[in-house]
């Protein structure tokens, strides 16, 4: 299995002809206490285990977390990457494996699992790592428009 790590900052759009099984590609970002405010904002999710660090010290956790969908979005994040524009998200799974903390660095990592041309669709190995530590991990499908269709 070819392992094509990029840490690519630029839009680069792949077309499925692009593609092979095993291209990998990675978003980094720290998680700050405004991104759990803000995403908590958004979302309506005002769990105390979030935002409230007397009650959070009192879980398992033994302090404040990052709301889990908080950190499986970044995904979204490099699927933007790799593929890349044009990309449609079909389905995601998710484990949630440990927790990520205020000033942890998430990477957000892809990697191209499947091809599936006559369907345009690809499945993703997803995975999210808080250093050596998968926090996150599961699979997306998507479909990637191709040079010879434009039609997705």
């Amino acid at each position: 299995m070819d392992d094509i790590r990029q840490r690519v900052t630029a839009r680069q759009a792949y077309a499925l002809e692009d593609l092979a099984v095993g291209m990998t590609a990675s978003y980094f970002h720290t998680v700050t206490d405004a991104d759990i405010r803000q995403f908590a904002d958004l979302t309506g999710d005002h769990n105390p285990l979030h935002l409230d660090e007397e009650f959070a010290k009192t879980t398992r956790f033994k302090g404040r977390i990052a709301h889990g969908m908080l950190s499986a979005s970044f995904l979204s994040t490099v699927i933007a990457i790799l593929p890349g524009p044009g990309t449609i998200y079909l389905s995601q799974t998710l484990a949630f494996r440990a927790p990520v903390h205020i000033d942890d660095t998430i990477e957000a990592q892809v990697t191209v699992a499947e091809i599936d041309a006559a369907k345009k669709r690809v499945r993703l190995k997803t995975v999210c790592r808080v250093g050596d530590l998968v926090v996150i991990d599961g699979e997306a499908v998507v479909i990637v428009p191709s040079r010879k269709n434009a039609v997705a």
